[in-house]
């Protein structure tokens, strides 16, 4: 199984000092990993006589009873891109007991809420991804599927805290999960992972202690294993987080 990132938990910080680490761990993901604008989709064979849903931004991976990885054992993890230069992914049913008033105890429309902080995966836990489910597609956020959205800024935040639009919600994730070229076609072929479609209700409404168990049992649709396209890099900056004036010198938290 390849080694995705530290074995150790690492503790999550709480307050201003959560707030710096999230800017500067921020510009590490995106110096080093999330150079996403239109990233190529990864050329891939088709994996003959195979029904399944393709790799790609906007599915699920569900792990196989036989996955026994401490970082993934019976998780589910929404891919938010996938291309030549890697995977990105946020494990959705691993909750914290941390509020996440607490690990951004300097965000006032956050005090006296219940949403919790989720463990996002082993990478750069000290980072924190939001998720966003939206009616518009916000400033400084890349779209993962049809009104579901990676980035955002804290304005975004405050407004859904205190005037959400219907079906409007969010999630934050410390850490996140990262394959190199090729590592989760790979582990996808040995039978370490299912991949299924997503859906807005898998991601922020199903209860996350029984999400693993119900996708698993949910039977994977028709369809072939699709060849991708190998064309159109823009090798456009992406950065995700809460400030648009990240340092450009990535510095780890």
């Amino acid at each position: 199984m390849t080694n995705h990132g530290p074995r150790e938990q690492r503790t999550v910080l709480a307050g201003p000092a959560f707030g710096v680490c999230l800017v500067l761990a921020v510009s590490l993901i995106a110096a080093t990993v999330l150079t996403l604008s239109s990233w190529p989709i990864a050329a891939g064979a088709r994996l003959a006589g195979v029904a399944s849903t393709p790799l790609g931004k906007g599915v699920l991976l569900v792990a196989s009873p036989s996955l026994l990885d401490p970082n993934f054992r019976q998780t589910v993890i929404l891919i938010c891109d996938h291309g030549s230069a890697g995977t990105l992914g946020l494990v959705l049913n691993r909750p914290t007991n941390l509020l996440l008033s607490e690990a951004l105890s300097d965000v006032p429309s956050l005090q006296g809420t219940a949403h919790l902080l989720f463990a996002g995966g082993p990478v750069q836990p000290d980072a924190m991804l939001m998720l966003f489910r939206l009616a518009q597609e916000p400033a400084q956020a890349r779209r993962v599927l049809d009104g579901i959205y990676l980035g955002g800024n804290l304005k975004d935040l405050e407004r859904i805290i205190a005037k959400p639009a219907p079906a409007e919600t969010f999630r934050a994730f410390a850490g996140y999960a990262g394959w190199g070229p090729g590592q989760l076609a790979s582990e996808r072929a040995q039978g370490s992972w299912r991949v299924l479609p997503a859906d807005a209700a898998s991601i922020f409404e199903k209860n996350p202690a029984d999400l693993w168990q119900e996708l698993n049992d949910r039977p994977e649709p028709p369809g072939q294993i699709q060849a991708f396209d190998r064309r159109g890099a823009s090798g456009a900056r992406f950065i995700v987080g809460f400030d648009a004036h990240v340092p450009e010198t990535p510095v780890a938290g």
